[in-house]
């Protein structure tokens, strides 16, 4: 298996009651080597929230809030920033 950082954006609108389930998900891949970037993009449920307390569990969680643009904008933030593949 490769140590290659794989990198992981979730784009996240109003699915805090999912984001749990999606997150753990990745951290349960067999590959360890996974950078997670959650972007809300401008949620007005507990999206932003849940993802915070999720950062807490796992610290290593990237986070970015921004207004709401539309599924292509958000992944296209997240994308700006990973640093594996």
């Amino acid at each position: 298996m490769s140590n290659e950082l794989i990198s992981v954006v979730i784009p996240c609108f109003n699915q805090g009651k999912y984001l749990p389930f999606a997150v753990e998900s990745v951290i349960a891949s067999t590959h360890k080597a996974i950078e997670i970037i959650i972007v809300n993009d401008g949620s007005t449920d507990d999206s932003l929230d849940i993802a915070y307390q999720l950062k807490t569990n796992h610290p290593g969680i990237q986070i970015i809030d921004q207004p709401n643009g539309g599924v292509s904008k958000t992944r296209n933030t997240g994308l700006r920033i990973v640093t594996g593949k």
